[in-house]
């Protein structure tokens, strides 16, 4: 008999499979990578300007609901992929939103980085 593994164990293990896909999807899509290299980007900007505790707050957030989505984003087409590979009008569509709300969470954080570091460069 398999012995049981504790709370502990379990959370370990879900944090390894969160971590494996994390840079999975760093390794294998481009533009995860052209978010991340905004990211260090806007980040060295962050502490060159020398940003307030309240702008990094807002940074960090945006930054991590641009990938987050983007990760569910990629999630959702390869599901949408698996399941009916050849094109299909309604699978079209669900990739389409999930697209959009990357494009959403991006305009947003583009504001968010106006808003910060337009004041501070003119």
């Amino acid at each position: 008999m398999k012995k049981k593994e504790s709370f502990l164990e379990n959370r370990l293990k879900s944090v390894g499979y969160a971590f494996k896909g994390a840079i999975y999807l760093i390794k294998t899509e481009a533009s995860i990578k052209i978010q991340l290299v905004i990211a260090i980007i806007v980040s060295i900007g962050g502490f060159f300007f020398n940003i307030s505790t309240t702008e990094w707050v807002l940074q960090c957030f945006a930054i991590s609901l641009v990938m987050s989505v983007e990760g569910v984003n990629t999630a959702i087409e390869g599901m949408a992929d698996f399941i009916h590979p050849e094109h299909h009008k309604k699978i079209g569509i669900i990739k389409d939103v999930a697209a959009g709300a990357v494009f959403i969470s991006a305009f947003f954080a583009i504001i968010i980085g106006l808003i910060i570091y337009l004041p501070k460069i003119f």
